[in-house]
């Protein structure tokens, strides 16, 4: 799931808080290339759960595991593939290095998109989108709501329409780091590497079979086989991918809050359903750290 230090709209707290409400053993916080989150998010479930042991009166909801967590932006052959890394050690020095070098990148795009933004005669910066959305790391979808919330387009579709689409003109694409880079620096610090929803790439079996291959071999741990947008056969497919290769599986609401309208956490568009066997799977896996 992603907060509003990604792309989604709740906080981190809130995030706990509304998972704990829908009755969630577990949920990933996994922001799009950063660990800002994550702290937040952890600290707040344990300090509901002293809470909760210490008042025999308090709310009989269970407190949900805060699994930490990040979702890569990779680039393979010409397609943006995202890469999932569950249990990570996030505080470590070196990873945290490597995520401020994509951020730098990410910074150096956002500028290059305001100034083509503002050739075709729409007032922003990346100083107004940073006041706009504090704390976030800027995506499309902030170029999307701030265009909407200043009237330049009549709705968020619109804005990648018209501007932020791949082949719109104030698109300006992102040095990106390839699938097999992302799952070997998520098993440097001791997580376990995802191939986030495949069946959304739209590549034939072939090609998704090489792809996977080739993770496999730099360390791929996992396949997400149950996804909100699945349907029954694209869950076979990705479970039997899963089994060819010796992959876990994982599943995913990919709840954004209101950014992403009818997909709610833990069931999706309302027939997702993640068993504990997956949950119970992944922690048996996490690498021992030494």
């Amino acid at each position: 799931v992603h907060s509003c230090r990604s792309d989604g709209t709740l906080t981190p707290a809130q995030l706990v808080d509304y998972a704990a409400q829908k009755g969630l053993d577990a949920f990933a916080l996994t922001d799009h290339d950063t660990v800002e989150g994550l702290d937040e998010a952890i600290q707040y479930a344990e300090e509901l759960r002293l809470q909760k042991c210490q008042d025999d009166t308090a709310a009989r909801e269970k407190v949900p595991l805060v699994i930490p967590g990040i979702e890569f932006s990779t680039e393979y052959q010409g397609r943006d593939i995202h890469v999932l890394g569950l249990y990570i050690d996030y505080h470590d020095a070196a990873f945290a290095q490597q995520l401020r070098a994509f951020v730098d990148s990410r910074i150096t795009r956002n500028r290059k998109m305001c100034a083509l933004l503002q050739e075709a005669g729409i007032s922003v910066t990346y100083e107004k989108l940073l006041e706009e959305f504090p704390d976030a790391v800027i995506t499309r979808a902030h170029y999307a709501q701030y265009l909407f919330a200043h009237g330049y387009v009549k709705s968020l579709p619109e804005a990648f329409d018209r501007y932020l689409g791949d082949h719109c003109p104030c698109f300006v694409p992102r040095e990106k780091v390839t699938p097999a880079q992302a799952v070997r620096l998520i098993l440097s610090v001791g997580g376990i590497p995802i191939l986030a929803h495949p069946v959304l790439y739209h590549m034939n079996d072939q090609n998704l079979d090489e792809l996977t291959a080739q993770l496999k071999e730099a360390g791929l741990m996992g396949i997400e086989a149950v996804y909100s947008t699945y349907n029954a056969a694209d869950e076979r497919r990705m479970r039997a991918l899963a089994s060819k290769y010796g992959l876990l599986i994982s599943g995913g609401s990919d709840f954004h809050g209101a950014a992403k309208p009818g997909l709610d956490l833990g069931t999706g568009y309302g027939r997702l359903f993640v068993p504990g066997s997956v949950l119970e799977d992944l922690e048996k896996a996490v690498p021992k750290r030494q």
